[in-house]
């Protein structure tokens, strides 16, 4: 039966949060002065939202953009441990987190997601924290993209090696974020168009190694003579950082048209496509050419080349800069919701939340990102980006145990999907997920044992700062949950 909820203060005064009043109707009682669409039209309009095609082509470019960046797993782990751990990783990792996603989404359709999922389930102190750590971690992770697109150019333009590096990342990184200020729309479209572009080379590359099969990829299991614990973690690590970040895509769930059904077939859509991405180019090229051992980051082009001749070579060249400027865009945009929803809900100041009147974006959010964007490119980040990880684990964990807590906080609540297999099903999404999280934790190196906790230690600094320094209090009215007379 339909929890019942007092939700009038979280919607009245919200441009970024939106719901339809007939969406939410199905699952929770509504005063007519609370329905955003009724007493703030005006508010209701603000967001535009995107389709199903451009939906997906976002959710896509932001967990995978191509086959690119993962090859030197199958160095690392043995080409056969590789392919196990492309295979099967998803079924404990992403397809979990997709379906605690699907499950939250369907009761709290929410722009910015899993943060405000988190905070609904937990509190305040746990929400921020979720808030918090994915958006300074998203700092190193697309401050990378900037400097790999000048890199990548840097083999044909020797002079961006040097001193126009900086600047040309930074203006790489500052056009993408231009573009997201222009609206979801915008960005949506152009994601449709660089994803379009990229598959070509690497469906005419599977089509190609397949009339080349001569080796078995599967062969050898894992490299001759290497420890089996060091290969195991470096292979997990590598697919975990593939298949990681599913919970984002709930970050814009109030641009999206359809709602949560448009949001299912999303999620559902992008974790075969995103599988297919990683399993099955790696494993033909392979199977043509049997060098296992020389693959490292970025082989995937002078795989193609071998395997369809220096057309195909450029042309994966060239998708695979696409893919790193797709990744940036989509990261840009499922990532600066997240501010914007934090100051809507007084954890931030709040002229972050502001909702450009033209495009409907949080453009001072998507501004202030591009600015830490473009600072941090000047540093080599490679480092930093293996401590981002520690960030995702924990709003992906955190994620997870939301969609156990709330089933637990509101059991009688309507939902337009539910985790099947009950008891079981919840434990599946939990346990598996956090026993991958603990050893990759476990096999992080030297340099990450050093400075991710620093990283993480940030989040509570920075709650107590703005909390008793700054005085900002989080909006109880802005917070999702049970009323005291609730009968769910």
């Amino acid at each position: 039966r339909p929890c019942t909820w007092s939700i009038s203060g979280f919607l009245a005064r919200s441009a970024v949060v939106h719901y339809d009043g007939a969406a939410i109707g199905a699952f929770l009682t509504v005063n007519p002065a609370s329905d955003p669409n009724q007493s703030n039209p005006a508010g209701a309009a603000i967001l535009k939202k995107i389709g199903f095609l451009p939906l997906l082509a976002v959710f896509y470019s932001y967990c995978a953009s191509g086959p690119f960046g993962y090859e030197e797993i199958y160095s690392l782990s043995g080409p056969g441990i590789a392919i196990l751990f492309l295979a099967f990783v998803p079924l404990f990792w992403s397809v979990p987190v997709s379906l605690a996603a699907a499950e939250l989404n369907g009761i709290l359709p929410l722009q910015g997601g899993f943060y405000r999922w988190v905070r609904a389930a937990f509190g305040d102190f746990w929400g921020f924290q979720a808030g918090w750590w994915n958006w300074a971690g998203t700092f190193l992770l697309n401050s990378l993209y900037g400097v790999l697109i000048v890199d990548y150019l840097a083999n044909y333009v020797p002079a961006l090696a040097g001193f126009w590096k900086w600047p040309v990342a930074s203006l790489f990184l500052c056009g993408l974020a231009y573009l997201n200020v222009r609206g979801i729309q915008a960005a949506g479209w152009v994601a449709t168009a660089m994803q379009a572009l990229i598959l070509v080379p690497v469906v005419w590359m599977c089509g190609a190694a397949l009339f080349h099969w001569r080796f078995n990829p599967m062969l050898p299991l894992a490299p001759p003579g290497k420890p089996f614990g060091a290969v195991f973690g470096a292979g997990l690590a590598l697919a975990m950082w593939n298949y990681a970040g599913f919970e984002q895509l709930s970050t814009i769930a109030g641009e999206m048209e359809g709602g949560q059904k448009t949001f299912l077939r999303a999620l559902a859509w992008n974790s075969v496509l995103v599988t297919l991405t990683y399993l099955v180019p790696g494993t033909l090229a392979l199977a043509a050419l049997g060098n296992w051992s020389a693959w490292k980051t970025g082989y995937m082009v002078e795989a193609a080349r071998q395997v369809g001749g220096p057309v195909l070579g450029a042309l994966m060249l060239a998708a695979s800069i696409i893919g790193t400027a797709s990744l940036s865009n989509s990261t840009i945009l499922c990532t600066t919701r997240l501010p914007a929803a934090m100051a809507e809900d007084g954890y931030l100041p709040r002229w972050l939340a502001k909702i450009d009147p033209r495009y409907g974006t949080p453009a001072r959010a998507i501004a202030i990102s591009a600015v830490v964007y473009c600072a941090l490119a000047r540093a080599s980040l490679v480092q930093l980006v293996d401590i981002y990880i520690w960030t995702r684990i924990a709003t992906t964990l955190l994620t997870l145990l939301a969609a156990f807590q709330l089933r637990r906080k509101m059991p009688d609540a309507a939902r337009s999907f539910r985790i099947p297999g009950g008891t079981l099903g919840l434990a599946y999404i939990v346990i598996f997920p956090a026993l991958l999280c603990a050893v990759k934790v476990y096999y992080s190196g030297e340099f990450v044992f050093r400075w991710a906790p620093w990283l993480m230690l940030s989040g509570p600094v920075m709650y107590v700062l703005l909390r008793f320094g700054f005085g900002l209090r989080p909006a109880r009215k802005n917070m999702p949950g049970p009323s005291a007379s609730a009968s769910g």
